[in-house]
């Protein structure tokens, strides 16, 4: 019998990490995201559907400035893409690691992605809901996704990198 699992927003977070000059890390986090997962059982190994998407107008970076930029052409172009998205294939446990091979779509490119997965457990929590937990781990090419934008410094350093790293702690609830 199918189960369905739903996000626990509350209890989760996206977030992404670029370097900035090649000297410091920038963190950004997507604000509204949703997730489900269909399994058969409590084993997530069986999963038959794994679809995340996240909110490019939820992007925050704690710069206003920033996050403006992010949305725009030059990056996301929220206005015609207002959401990435991924879309789980196959989920390959090995006790409490995982990888998960999925697609990934941003700005209408899709390409495929292998996630490392730790499995935190299962638990019931004090109102009585099955909750999962899950930190998933990853690096992307921004490039791959048409995300070219860059600049160059009078040194000759870029602004931004290509590589993306990506962190979530995901916190899924059993539908009844």
């Amino acid at each position: 019998m199918a189960i369905t699992w739903k996000i626990d927003p509350a209890h989760s977070e996206v977030q992404f990490k670029v370097k900035h000059l090649m000297i410091t890390t920038v963190t950004g986090y997507f604000k509204q995201f949703d997730l489900e997962v269909i399994t058969e059982s409590d084993d997530f190994a069986t999963a038959s559907k794994i679809e995340f998407t996240a909110d490019i107008n939820s992007i925050d970076t704690n710069n206003q400035q920033r996050d403006t930029h992010l949305k725009s052409a030059d990056f996301f172009d929220a206005d015609n893409h207002g959401q990435l998205k991924f879309v789980g294939k196959k989920y390959e446990a090995n006790g409490d690691e995982a990888k998960l091979h999925g697609d990934l779509t941003i700005r209408g490119v899709t390409k495929p992605i292998t996630l490392n997965v730790e499995f935190g457990g299962i638990v019931v929590d004090p109102y009585g809901q099955t909750k999962a937990g899950f930190t998933v781990s990853g690096k992307i090419s921004r490039k791959e996704f048409g995300l070219i934008w860059n600049a160059v410094t009078e040194a000759g350093s870029v602004v931004v990198s290509d590589e993306i790293r990506v962190h979530c702690e995901i916190q899924v609830v059993k539908q009844g």
